[in-house]
């Protein structure tokens, strides 16, 4: 190794060690807020995981808890949409987001004990949403069942916490915008928006109809999506040591997201009392959300291409590159979806049912197991007790969802194929329907059980607190470090059989010896 070669790698290795304990100093400031968001929602996922356990068990036996009119299936099931969409979903999103934007933007999260007050307010009115939903009070509109005096709160929280983001972004260390960053910014300016227009009182009729699609398919694709993709972008590389395969590519995906996903929800209103061309528009965006999604796809693709060993070792690269592979299988899934010729079969269908948890849980939910199993070790600098517990989780967590949409898409195109044959009566359709409904209920074990086994693991780092954790190291490092080990030297044919004769040689010396005392 030369002088030049050693200054630089000196260089390098400063400047490394510089990086760790900025993060090391981001990360303890952060520490606070980011936990009490994470372990908030992970209350409201077990909360929401069992009323979707019951709600489910309610299409094989309606009449169970039927006598009490707040465990009716259509107040229970509305709940556990909101519970898991605004308490699990966007609370631990809302917290990975402000962690990642404080890494890669190199500055701290501002305006903490406001945002940590912004929490409580956002759980209250959860609370007080959910018990208005139980009481029959809801609003008719999917994702928007809560009253107003419960959803404006929330979307105040949000923005509170996005006001934090843009502060970071003002203040940030860094020239280059990491593409993680475009995304959560987007994210959260977008929700605000939503909340605010569909909060309006100036809908009513068919209009609030398309203004509810409007906003249902928008918080999946500008709330959710974003966040999402943001994970995906900052851990696979982080994980892998290699940098993401083209930037290029990367704002092409953005743009164009933003570009044709506010048009995709009125494909959900096809053969309803609305213009055609409103239709037709959304179809053609749906259609042209291909565009996004496959450029995501080849970028996360190529990125982690070589490494994909990598998945079998890092808890992080295995719920992430799940939610990746997810996101292109739901996106593609939807633009077909959309064409009149498929919507008219599996419009209001149970395959409607599964394309949606296909969304939120393969593809989201899965990033976000993936980022809290990395960012935990680093905010409470304690490391998971038990990694064999968190692979249990996540083969819970992805036969379950793979389970349900199977089951539910197979079963609800078999639905609706019948359902548009007039020759069937639609008694029979619903009889035929309920074999598809065990794998939902099987399923749902499955989930509701890794979801508990998520939230032990989350209770053993915070309470039984054993070990420190190692120093970040990239598959690329040990990569590295198995390239400087003496590799064995390679064993020839002529060697395996000169192996093979001996070993028979060997074992025929110790029949003889055992004949030979058998006889004395």
């Amino acid at each position: 190794m030369t002088t030049e070669t050693k200054q630089v790698t000196a260089a390098v290795s400063m400047e490394s060690d510089a990086s760790l304990r900025q993060d090391a100093k981001l990360d303890e400031k952060s520490s606070f807020v980011v936990v009490a968001f994470i372990l908030s929602g992970s209350a409201w996922l077990l909360l929401g995981s069992l009323l979707g356990a019951v709600a489910s068990f309610k299409m094989h036996w309606p009449d169970w808890l039927g006598d009490a009119s707040w465990l009716t299936f259509g107040r229970i099931r509305p709940l556990h949409l909101n519970w898991m969409a605004y308490g699990w979903a966007s609370q631990v999103g809302v917290g990975v987001s402000l962690w990642v934007l404080s890494r890669v933007l190199k500055a701290a999260i501002p305006a903490r004990p406001w945002i940590f007050v912004g929490l409580l307010v956002w759980n209250l009115a959860l609370l007080v949403g959910g018990v208005e939903i139980l009481m029959g009070r809801s609003r008719g509109l999917e994702w928007l069942e809560m009253p107003l005096y419960a959803i404006v709160p929330i979307v105040f929280a949000i923005a509170l916490a996005g006001e934090a983001a843009i502060s970071m972004l003002y203040a940030r260390k860094v020239k280059h915008l990491y593409i993680s960053a475009w995304y959560l910014i987007a994210a959260f300016v977008s929700f605000p928006l939503l909340g605010v227009v569909s909060s309006l009182p100036i809908f009513e009729g068919t209009v609030q109809a398309s203004m509810n699609w409007w906003y249902a398919h928008n918080a999946l694709g500008l709330w959710f999506t974003p966040m999402g993709l943001a994970f995906a972008y900052f851990f696979i590389p982080k994980v892998t040591g290699r940098p993401i395969y083209s930037y290029p590519l990367s704002a092409l995906g953005f743009w164009s997201l933003l570009l044709f996903y506010n048009w995709n929800g009125f494909h959900h209103l096809i053969g309803g009392p609305v213009p055609t061309w409103f239709v037709t528009i959304s179809i053609a965006a749906s259609v042209m959300m291909l565009i996004p999604v496959i450029t995501v796809a080849v970028n996360h693709h190529m990125t982690i291409i070589g490494s994909f060993e990598a998945v079998k070792y890092s808890p992080t690269l295995r719920f992430v590159v799940f939610g990746a592979m997810s996101y292109t299988f739901v996106s593609v899934q939807g633009s077909f979806q959309a064409l009149r010729t498929f919507n008219e079969t599996i419009h209001f269908t149970h395959y409607v049912v599964a394309h949606a948890h296909a969304g939120v849980y393969a593809f989201f939910t899965m990033m976000l197991f993936g980022a809290v199993y990395y960012i935990m070790p680093r905010v409470t600098n304690w490391e998971w007790h038990s990694p064999k517990l968190i692979k249990l989780h996540f083969w819970l967590s992805a036969s379950g969802i793979v389970i349900y949409l199977v089951g539910l898409q197979w079963g609800g195109i078999i639905q609706g194929m019948e359902m548009n044959n007039p020759d069937i009566p639609f008694m029979t359709v619903v009889n035929n329907t309920k074999k598809w409904l065990f794998s939902r209920s099987f399923a749902a074990i499955l989930l509701t059980a890794g979801h508990f086994v998520f939230a032990y693991n989350l209770f053993r780092l915070m309470h039984v607190r054993k070990v420190r954790p190692a120093p970040p190291v990239t598959w690329l490092d040990i990569q590295r470090q198995r390239a400087l080990q003496p590799k064995p030297e390679p064993v020839t044919l002529g060697k395996r059989i000169a192996s093979a004769v001996e070993r028979v040689g060997n074992s025929f010396k110790r029949w003889a010896n055992d004949v030979k005392i058998d006889e004395r």
